[in-house]
């Protein structure tokens, strides 16, 4: 009998372990048991919740958190730039996931110091998209789920990158927003979808996320195409722009391109949807030389 009640006893003491996570700033999270009342404070981190088959776990989220269509559901707790702490509190949470680029440092310390565990998430290469999914599901118990998500990332990662690893390389401008505009630097999940598609960001050398940029340093580039998102679904205000300038590669070769702003912009599995969109109209490009 003693090896059934020591492996029983062992099990027993497994169930109980707490739960520690190390997140993307390398600070560990620790929490007793699986989060069950979530509080998500960026839309890519909802939508990585319900990806790693957490959402169910969310009692709040910031304002945009709108994919999928569940995620509309959730009690708002305000902008991931100035969220509503006294809602945040007001919920609960049992755990609390920002966004280390996004929201306040100030908030971190703030949300730590009422004894709030904190997780912060700054997914900055493809690759950190399942990491996070996982992690995600290990905080909240449902690793299950999170691991099948990952699993099928890394795949369909791995398919694209067998596709267009080898193309021939296309300069390329991915405009940000227009007034200002702006762009991506080498640091923003955005250039890793430029590499993985062949493309060369002609701004790969510029620091910060979303770096502004000038028209004549943009003519200057010549980049052999111009790639945009803006906001929402509809082709971004701007893009047409570019074609009074006729001499730019990109307007007289008839590659100026668009990708919804929501597969661009937000490191979730739905980036590898732009990333496909983004990987044909490069390819489109090529055919036109």
């Amino acid at each position: 009998m003693f090896l059934p009640i020591l492996a029983l006893s062992l099990l027993a003491g497994l169930a109980h372990a707490d739960i520690a996570v190390v997140d993307d700033t390398g600070a560990t999270v620790r929490l007793p048991a699986p989060a069950r009342r979530i509080v998500s404070l960026a839309p890519h981190v909802t939508e990585n919740l319900f990806a790693a088959g957490a959402g169910d776990r969310l009692v709040g989220a910031v304002n945009y958190s709108d994919y999928p269509e569940a995620a509309n559901r959730v009690a708002r707790v305000g902008d991931y730039s100035s969220p509503d702490l006294e809602a945040i509190v007001a919920l609960r949470p049992d755990l609390v996931i920002l966004w280390q680029s996004g929201n306040a440092d100030a908030l971190v310390g703030r949300l730590r110091g009422l004894g709030l565990p904190v997780y912060q998430s700054q997914p900055d290469r493809l690759e950190d998209i399942p990491a996070n999914i996982e992690k995600m599901g290990r905080l909240a118990g449902t690793e299950i789920e999170a691991t099948k998500a990952a699993t099928g990332f890394r795949k369909r990662l791995a398919d694209l990158r067998r596709q267009y690893g080898g193309k021939p390389a296309v300069p390329v401008f991915y405009q940000v927003w227009h007034r200002p505009l702006l762009t991506v630097g080498e640091g923003q999940i955005i250039s890793d979808v430029i590499r993985l598609c062949g493309g060369k960001n002609a701004f790969a050398g510029l620091k910060g996320l979303a770096p502004a940029v000038s028209v004549e340093a943009v003519l200057a580039a010549d980049p052999e195409a111009i790639i945009a998102s803006g906001m929402g679904h509809a082709v971004p205000v701007g893009l047409d722009d570019w074609r009074r300038w006729t001499r730019l590669s990109a307007v007289r070769r008839g590659n100026l391109f668009f990708v919804p702003a929501d597969l661009m912009q937000r490191p979730t599995p739905r980036l590898l949807d732009g990333a496909e969109q983004f990987c044909r109209h490069l390819e489109t490009a090529r055919g036109r030389r």
